[in-house]
């Protein structure tokens, strides 16, 4: 049978253990043991899907069809014809970083631009030293997905540059806001993504790229 003492002991360490526990569910709740614990998952290497990019100085939306190839880091974008709009010119991109070459195709023309690539390689995936933001459901109840929150934020600097959202389950992008200056930043949103690449010959320019010019072309008259 327990003295005294004993019992008065054991009820503290309970009640220690009690309040500890609370605690550690509090904090977690909060994000505090949440961002320690969480490491960033392992975006897909190849998807083809769709996109929508926002200029937030322009406003301008751009939509388009993208395949995307990290294994070869490269990638195409088909700027999509949602409608007709006079005097607009759209383009296909081919974007080959390893040779370091980007193609503009006007798509009814076939008139081809070729130019240097001169930003390395950024794929769409979080990188290992991004800082964990936020974990939360997208859309209501009974249609949810859970996605994760990352950003470039670092202790030193007030403001993140980078911020991407993923799928907590297969690590889709859902989407990226960069802002490469005070005065540039671009979102873009990702949606209906498919693994794999149906047709690698998309990453080839056409024989109109074997005379291309050098200065890019305008998306207008």
């Amino acid at each position: 049978m327990m003295e005294k003492g004993q019992v008065q002991g054991f009820c503290s360490f309970i009640m220690l253990a009690l309040l500890l526990f609370i605690a550690i569910n509090q904090a977690n709740a909060n994000g505090i043991f949440t961002s320690a614990l969480t490491t960033p998952c392992q975006a897909p290497l190849q998807w083809e899907g769709r996109t929508v990019m926002y200029d937030h100085n322009t406003g301008k939306n751009t939509r388009a069809s993208v395949s995307y190839d990290a294994q070869m880091q490269r990638i195409r974008v088909l700027e999509e014809r949602k409608s007709l709009v006079p005097c607009k010119r759209f383009f296909e991109y081919i974007y080959l970083y390893k040779d370091a070459v980007m193609f503009q195709i006007e798509q009814v023309t076939k008139i081809c631009v070729k130019n240097s690539l001169t930003e390395p390689w950024d794929p769409f995936d979080i990188p290992d030293n991004s800082t964990y933001e936020d974990q939360y459901y997208i859309g209501g109840p009974g249609d949810q997905i859970m996605v994760q929150e990352w950003s470039d934020r670092k202790p030193a600097r007030k403001f993140e540059t980078w911020v991407g959202v993923y799928t907590n389950k297969d690590c889709y992008p859902v989407q990226e806001t960069y802002t490469k200056n005070e005065s540039m930043t671009t979102s873009t949103r990702f949606f209906d993504l498919q693994l794999g690449i149906k047709d690698p010959s998309v990453f080839n320019p056409p024989g109109s790229c074997t005379a291309a010019l050098q200065e890019l072309m305008s998306d207008g008259c």
